[in-house]
């Protein structure tokens, strides 16, 4: 049994050579809790974005693996068969929670910005404005060193149970025999076909039609060969992305044009993944843990329910004045993590004083029940100085969970950032557009500095949020998280409220509609609505059946919310929760394609 404070709020990270780290603790000792060993009653359980992805996770799983053995199996196959949302050439973030320690660890496989990154990397040299939004995501100045598999194998060292390799035989055999092209697959294909994916050699071979302007369809059988080999090369060697033949083909797509990238065969070879606690702390007696920054999506996560823990949530329910706490409480997290977070190798990140109770009970006095707060603004919870963000947003991404039957628990959160990242394609699978991540600016109109400003070697900001809650005994309860850019926060926050406050199970929770609160704006699902600013790509429109009705939505707006009407706002949520008898029940959210399949 392991004591931990809520000093864990302020875990450090490690130094580097480019720059200094300074986290600063939370100073409310007081507030101790206890994460304990969780005894496993169950044979494991997979949910993720794709039933491939999901049944290679199961195959691993049985064949003896860990939860680590089968998220390599889950990201090789995801890799695959869900390109345009993550894959071999990202990041990821990931969770662990070790029930024999009763430790929980965050691995870090955010991507680098390559040695001759300038702050000015995403501004137009003619006019010294940011670069319009797809310039820089289709792009080779877009493009950061690819973390996520040296990730996995730093956590495969700690948690492996199979040696290195055999993990992704899964995703070999399907690569090399053929899947069939999901809906969702083949409806962003065609919608991201209509721009610049067509102007990439290899991306046109492989997701268009015999060398026309017809993008495969759904259903199509699509045979990767050169992924199957990637995946070979990396059984052999788990940095064979960083260095060899395939880290060069990276290069050398990434310094073709339009605006050629900087990035190094000498960068990719000093890339490592880090490791450190889990940012940690407490909601109504739950331990909620999640990644460390650059992910600012934990920080904000806990900020929102440590802000709500001043109401009664549960009083509330989803009700119009539960949204609205909801909201308020959104709006203010979201303004807090814009303006404080960054990769604290280079900036000062608070995470303690962001989350002290203290504080955010002063922010929680700003919300009124009976109206909006007008010109929300960032906190001051310490004496740091930062300028305005200036990052833009782009939902992508995957998220997938993992119990085995130790109890060894894994939420990890992958990404190539926009959807197909970069649209260049090698060795059979997609580079990502990482560093679009970053603000696009590096001082904002005061000329005060902006904590997520392009540096070389630096981490950019996530909104990633994988997540782990305990409840009060310390025990393992849920996991949880989601893909969706900036969003991602809200989606994650509306289920541990859901779970926590209003008793959902996990598929309730899920289900719940998605309301995302940011800078003055609420967007929500709402019933019936058709919004034209949202592509539908996915099965209909999800805010027909999830969405929050119109009542609800009017009662909003007479309390002065700025509502966007949305008919589908595209999570991607997985749920494991374990029941009191140590079963595990789990949750796939309906607006993707996702499943959760359990052993037992």
């Amino acid at each position: 049994m392991k004591l931990f404070s809520a000093l864990f709020l302020g875990t450090a990270v490690s130094l580097s050579a480019c720059g200094t780290s300074e986290v600063v603790l939370n100073s409310d000792a007081s507030a101790e809790y206890t994460i304990s060993s969780t005894d496993a009653n169950s044979e494991g359980m997979v949910a993720s974005a794709n039933p491939l992805a999901t049944q290679a996770g199961v195959e691993v799983l049985k064949a003896g693996g860990s939860a680590v053995d089968a998220a390599i199996a889950v990201q090789a196959m995801l890799g695959l068969v869900e390109p345009q949302s993550s894959g071999l050439g990202g990041g990821a973030f990931m969770v662990v929670y070790d029930p024999k320690t009763a430790k929980v660890w965050s691995y870090n496989g955010r991507e680098t910005a390559p040695a001759a990154i300038t702050p000015e990397i995403f501004l137009d040299p003619e006019t010294g404005e940011p670069l319009r939004r797809f310039a820089g995501i289709a792009s080779g100045i877009s493009t950061g060193v690819p973390g996520a598999v040296v990730m996995l194998h730093k956590a495969h060292k700690d948690y492996g149970r199979l040696e290195w390799g055999p993990q992704m035989e899964p995703a070999i055999k399907t690569a090399e025999e053929g899947f069939a092209v999901s809906p969702r697959m083949a409806g962003i294909t065609a919608r991201m076909g209509r721009f610049v994916l067509k102007n990439d050699k290899e991306a046109r071979d492989y997701f268009y039609l015999n060398g026309s302007d017809e993008t495969i369809p759904a259903g199509f059988i699509r045979v990767n060969q050169p992924y199957a080999n990637t995946l070979r090369a990396i059984q052999e060697n788990p940095r064979a992305l960083l260095e060899g033949p395939i880290a060069e083909q990276i290069i050398r797509k990434i310094q073709e044009p339009p605006l050629p990238g900087s990035l190094t065969l000498e960068d990719m070879a000093g890339y490592q993944p880090q490791k450190t606690e889990a940012l940690c702390s407490t909601y109504r007696e739950h331990i909620i843990c999640g990644a460390q920054p650059p992910s600012s999506g934990p920080v904000a996560v806990q900020s929102i329910l440590r802000t709500l823990e001043n109401f009664d949530m549960g009083a509330l329910g989803p009700s119009a004045a539960g949204w609205h706490a909801f909201a308020e409480a959104s709006f203010l997290a979201y303004a807090d993590r814009d303006k404080y977070i960054g990769d604290p190798d280079f900036v000062s990140v608070e995470t303690g004083l962001m989350l002290n109770k203290e504080y955010l009970k002063s922010r929680a006095a700003l919300i009124s029940m009976d109206k909006v707060m007008s010109d929300v603004k960032a906190g001051n919870p310490s004496a740091f100085v930062r300028g305005k963000d200036a990052t833009p947003d782009n939902p992508g991404t995957s998220h997938f969970t993992i119990v085995d039957k130790d109890g060894l628990v894994v939420s990890m959160t992958t990404t190539v950032e926009a959807p197909f990242g970069s649209q260049r394609m090698v060795a059979g699978f997609m580079l990502n557009n990482q560093l679009t991540d970053f603000s696009f600016r590096a001082v904002d109109a005061e000329g005060l500095p902006i904590a997520n400003a392009p540096a070389p070697g630096k981490r950019p900001r996530s909104s990633m949020a994988p997540t782990i809650v305990f409840n009060p005994e310390g025990k393992f309860l849920f996991s949880t998280g989601s893909p969706g850019g900036n969003s991602i926060i809200a989606y994650t926050a509306k289920t541990i409220i859901g779970i926590i406050d209003w008793g959902l199970t996990p598929q309730e929770a899920i289900e719940l509609p998605n309301l995302i609160a940011r800078n003055g704006r609420v967007a929500v699902e709402s019933k019936g609505i058709k919004d034209e600013e949202t592509d539908e790509i996915d099965r209909g429109s999800p805010g027909e059946t999830f969405g929050l009705s119109e009542e609800l939505v009017a009662a909003l707006e007479a309390k002065g919310h700025k509502v966007r009407r949305s008919k589908g706002e595209f999570s991607g949520l997985h749920i494991i929760y374990r029941n009191a008898d140590g079963s595990l029940l789990g949750g796939a959210d309906p607006r993707r394609e996702g499943t959760a399949v359990g052993l037992d």
